[in-house]
């Protein structure tokens, strides 16, 4: 049997002589320069101020981790040294044997050291890292230089592009052995590569299984057995959480077993499982999982062993023609989706920080938003398992961006070869986790060639055209057959149609942040909106702990530097004046640039939710951060929710009602991805400033599992355009929409008036706020109560007379919490100055 040895301990770092002055500190595997560093002590947190200016010289800098093989075996026939992930330029030397070199962070190595370790002592290990800018610069000295969209040479390697920075993230170009590092001693032959292909047909469970051995020249030729088995389906929660749909028990589906046997390089073989349990998105039913496992035998002697878990389900892209364009609309199982999706990028700037808990944290979080779609963004990384693995069990499906974003990549080698190793490696290890239902080519690529300037900037050189229309759709086709991929995002199928066209494949909306009003959203449905995004502020504790700043302000130097779009602060200004009055001081300014961002998204999904299924999806830029920033993220990069988490949470509901404009006329939309229908009666009210009922009306409606129905508002229930003084409610079943006639600043809101109560409870409160006025998007900032204080509401409108009860957890409400609260609490009336 093959015994793995993990290389975890006994590392060390070496310092340059300068500026650190030379010398060793301890070093943790997997991890990196920086994250070695912070614990040594020997730099400051580059998360804070702008500590991150200071330290661009490590990016710069080469490095030297060390340690100690242990003492050669005996037993077996071959010792390798194998690394998951080496960042990313690299030299590894076992004693004083070169035994191989790196130059690409998204794939893994193995190296074959028999006879290199000695027999009674400890054998030294280095890893010698490059700066990688220096390689860098040396490809660029090759190839020539490519456009790209920042000033740094990322798409000159196979690096995380987001090293070097981007509009929400710091410039932290990290080095060093980042995922895990160990030593393997094997015999015969062993498993070099599994790829699973499941599919379902009439009612039957497949699970192809494509195997790479390799062997020792003693196991050359030897007659070899393959044994694998698709064990009974357990529902996710028998290996994690419980998911939305409640599945919790062992299902009835029996083991099944296939058996070949081989003598040469590789072997195929085919499990059948009758009547397997499908895998579903959340929502749409349970995610019952398959232990998948493989035996490599010779004669009686297990030599390895390869387990996963895999899922049953059925995935296809409907792009057919139709009277509006070309569709984008996934299809799992049979059933189209609406896609409620998020994109993600990587949770930490220093990304071997992420943990299994982390992971689970953040995507329980997406869940719970009602998320049920995570595009991973092809300026990252490929997630590590625990990602995947939590998707699978979450219900989350996974569209996976290969790592090509906003830049011209040389097709040369040695950028060529990489490319196809890393792809190659990637699809297989990713292709059993049902949750992965799409490859994409690249983020922007094709859009920029077309619209950036870059195809004359690039006088006919390579600029990645080959990798996204020839190589990856090859890999894909070759190894994971049972995926669709797609060129690009955004793409509309073929170079016919302008690559963003919003009527054909995916599209992405960015006009409004950069430069319109967010009401813009409602001018134009695409197919499939993979990219659209408002900025805010992170919340008030980030702020707090990040900057130094005193006072904060908008402009003040650390919010500068945590801002890192171009004009950011200036597309944020320009968004809140097309809306709002200017705020009354930096809390106020802080509070209704949140608000605006939930707006802003509030409005785009609503109007597109309510023109399912010509549009299949939304997809938010962003759910995550990966430093404290103002960005486009839901979750902000201390992990506090900021007001647009919970407005998702409402928007991606499986009913919601929205107010919409359309020819002329308001219509109250009944959206319904839920799978029953929904009947009932919908109540409109069109009600004064002070509460007044002007006019109701009660309409029926019935709308069918997974569609949307629309209700026309009869005048009488309309309000005037533009009036200042009335509003509109719709309430059916408990959800709400409002529609008010008139911009915030134009609008005759009165001095808020509210009372307010504090019961305090085992680890918090439940504040209940009663109004006696009208109170448009009033808001509690627990962490304004204490840095961990964290409620589970957003933004609430009340009329006049209706109560909220909002619970926060984490916090000792002693003293006077009524007065503490009062600080808190935010809305619209009072927090814009008044005019005239």
């Amino acid at each position: 049997m093959k015994d793995a040895l993990p290389l975890t301990g006994g590392w060390t770092l070496r310092l340059p002589d300068s500026p650190l002055g030379g010398g060793r500190v301890p070093a943790q595997v997997p991890g990196c320069v920086h994250t070695d560093l912070l614990a040594a002590g020997l730099i400051p947190d580059p998360f804070l101020d702008d500590n991150e200016v200071g330290l661009s010289w490590i990016g710069r800098t080469d490095w030297r981790y060390d340690t100690e093989l242990a003492p050669r075996t005996t037993g077996h026939e071959r010792t390798d040294l194998v690394f998951d992930g080496l960042d990313t330029v690299a030299e590894i030397r076992v004693g004083s044997t070169v035994v191989g070199t790196t130059r690409n962070m998204h794939r893994g190595y193995r190296f074959d050291v028999t006879g290199l370790l000695a027999a009674d002592a400890p054998t030294p290990l280095s890893v010698l890292f490059t700066s990688a800018y220096a390689e860098a610069d040396a490809v660029r000295e090759k190839l020539g230089d490519r456009p790209n969209s920042y000033p740094e040479p990322f798409h000159l390697l196979r690096k995380m592009a987001c090293n070097f920075g981007w509009d929400w993230g710091p410039t932290l170009v990290t080095a060093g052995i980042w995922r895990q590092a160990r030593v393997e001693h094997w015999s015969t032959a062993r498993l070099a590569r599994v790829t699973p292909q499941v599919t379902v047909e009439d009612g039957t469970g497949r699970v192809r299984l494509d195997l790479d051995l390799e062997r020792t020249p003693g196991g050359e030729g030897r007659r070899l057995t393959v044994l694998a088995r698709v064990g009974a389906a357990r529902a996710a929660e028998a290996h994690a959480e419980s998911t939305a749909d409640g599945a919790n028990a062992e299902t009835t589906t029996a083991e099944a077993r296939a058996e070949t046997t081989a003598d040469g390089a590789a072997a195929s073989l085919t499990v059948e499982v009758p009547d397997p349990e499908l895998w579903w998105p959340r929502g749409y039913g349970q995610q019952p999982l398959y232990d998948c496992e493989i035996t490599l035998l010779d004669g009686d002697r297990e030599l390895d062993r390869w387990t996963r878990r895999v899922g049953f389900r059925t995935v296809a892209l409907d792009t057919g023609a139709d009277e509006h364009g070309s569709a984008f609309t996934l299809v799992v199982n049979g059933e189209p989706v609406f896609a409620r999706g998020v994109n993600w990028i990587p949770d930490d700037a220093l990304v071997t920080r992420v943990t299994a808990e982390r992971y689970r944290t953040r995507l329980r979080q997406a869940a719970d938003a009602g998320v049920d779609l995570v595009r991973v963004w092809g300026g990252g990384i490929y997630e590590s398992e625990d990602f995947y693995d939590a998707c699978d069990e979450l219900g989350l499906l996974v569209w996976q961006d290969f790592l090509f974003a906003c830049a011209a990549y040389p097709e040369e080698q040695p950028l060529r070869g990489e490319v196809e190793a890393e792809a190659r490696e990637n699809v297989t290890r990713l292709a059993p986790h049902p949750s992965l239902v799409l490859w994409n080519g690249n983020n922007e690529n094709l859009w920029a060639f077309r619209d950036w300037g870059w195809e004359g900037e690039l006088a006919g050189d390579s600029w990645g055209e080959g990798y996204y229309l020839g190589l990856l759709p090859r890999v894909v086709a070759e190894t994971d057959p049972t995926r669709p991929y797609w060129a690009g995002s955004p793409w509309s199928g073929s170079w016919d149609h302008h690559p963003n066209d919003p009527d054909h494949g995916t599209a992405h909306s960015w006009d409004v942040w950069n430069r319109l009003d967010h009401t813009e959203y409602r001018t134009q449905i695409p197919r499939f909106l993979a990219e659209f995004g408002f900025q805010a502020p992170p919340a008030y504790a980030t702020l707090r702990r990040a900057l130094s700043d005193t006072p904060l302000a908008p402009d003040s130097p650390g919010m500068l530097h945590h801002q890192k779009a171009g004009d950011g602060n200036g597309k944020l200004a320009r968004g809140l004046a097309h809306h709002f009055n200017e705020a009354v001081d930096f809390d106020a300014w802080h509070y209704l640039t949140q608000v605006n961002q939930a707006r802003a998204i509030a409005t785009g999904i609503e109007h597109w939710r309510s023109h399912w299924p010509r549009c299949a999806g939304t997809v938010v830029w962003q759910l995550n951060d990966c430093w404290p920033v103002t960005s486009w993220a839901a979750i902000d990069g201390d992990g506090h929710l900021k007001p647009l988490y919970h407005e998702l949470r409402r928007l991606y509901a499986d009913r919601l009602l929205t107010v919409q404009p359309r020819d002329g006329g308001l219509v109250a939309a009944v959206v319904n991805q839920s799978a029953e229908p929904w009947t009932g009666h919908a109540v409109l009210r069109r009600i004064a400033v002070d509460g007044t009922v002007l006019a109701q009306e009660r309409l029926p409606f019935g709308c069918a599992a997974r569609a949307v129905a629309t209700l026309p508002v009869p005048g009488s229930a309309a309000p005037a355009e533009g009036s200042a003084k009335e509003l509109l409610v719709v309430e059916a079943d408990g959800t709400r929409a409002f529609w008010f006639p008139a911009r915030d600043k134009d609008f005759a809101y009165p001095v808020p008036r509210w009372d307010l109560s504090v019961a305090t409870t085992g680890a918090g409160a439940e504040v209940t706020v009663t109004a006696r006025t009208l109170v448009r998007d009033l808001l509690l900032q627990a962490d304004r109560l204490a840095p961990g204080a964290r409620t589970d509401t957003g933004l609430v409108t009340l009329l006049p007379g209706e109560s909220a009860t909002i619970a926060v957890h984490d916090w000792a409400a002693d003293g006077s919490p009524e007065a503490a609260v009062e600080k808190a609490l935010f809305c619209v009336n009072s927090a814009q100055k008044t005019i005239g």
